[in-house]
């Protein structure tokens, strides 16, 4: 595991845009190159920020009323593959892929949603994040290489990072974000779990 990784390119996609601009526009001053869907793709450029679509990027564009749009090995690809691995630097030049460097997610709210009142089982299973915690998972899988970015709160420390190491995050701060998205993604699949489980025994 290298100790200093850059940061050149970052897929932001985000429910909760709390400091959402901020960070976009620290990142594009730090000469990343920003990657985004749906309404977060909307908010940046609404900023004045530069930002690719996905689409751009896969192909294809988002559908089934926005549950398809990262599903796919241009976005999957360029996260998992490692830089250090002959074959899989071989595989993104085959298939004209560039990796992608930091992932920030935050999920859709489905927490939040069932604790609504009078909230129907479509609403609830609407709100169920398919994409966002397959990114977390594959971003802190490949942490060795990949910044995975979880929270609002984190926004922080690593553009503090990025600026005091010419562009790179530490091995360190890889390791604890990536434990950070495998804890959030074992919390929201305990709850669609818990909620999955009381809904059955209703029935």
């Amino acid at each position: 595991m290298p100790d200093l990784a850059p940061v050149g390119r970052a897929l932001l996609s985000v429910s909760d845009k709390t400091d959402l601009i901020p960070f976009a526009r620290a990142l594009e001053g730090l000469g990343v190159e920003l990657i985004s869907t749906g309404g977060t793709a909307r908010a940046i450029e609404d900023a004045g920020i530069g930002v690719k679509r996905v689409e751009s990027i896969t192909g294809f564009p988002e559908m089934m009323d926005g549950r398809v749009k990262t599903l796919h090995p241009r976005v999957h690809g360029a996260v998992l593959a490692r830089r250090d691995e002959e074959s899989h630097v071989a595989a993104l030049e085959e298939h004209e892929i560039t990796p992608i460097d930091l992932v920030c997610v935050n999920l859709y709210p489905f927490e939040k949603t069932i604790r609504q009142e009078n909230v129907t089982d479509d609403e609830a299973i609407e709100q169920i994040d398919i994409g966002g915690p397959s990114m977390l998972r594959s971003a802190a899988k490949n942490h060795d290489f990949v910044t995975v970015v979880t929270n609002a709160s984190q926004y922080d420390l690593v553009i503090q990072q990025l600026r005091d190491n010419e562009g790179c995050t530490t091995k360190a701060l890889r390791s604890e974000l990536a434990a950070a998205a495998f804890s959030r993604t074992a919390e929201y699949d305990a709850a669609i779990s818990s909620w999955m489980g009381h809904k059955s025994e209703a029935l």
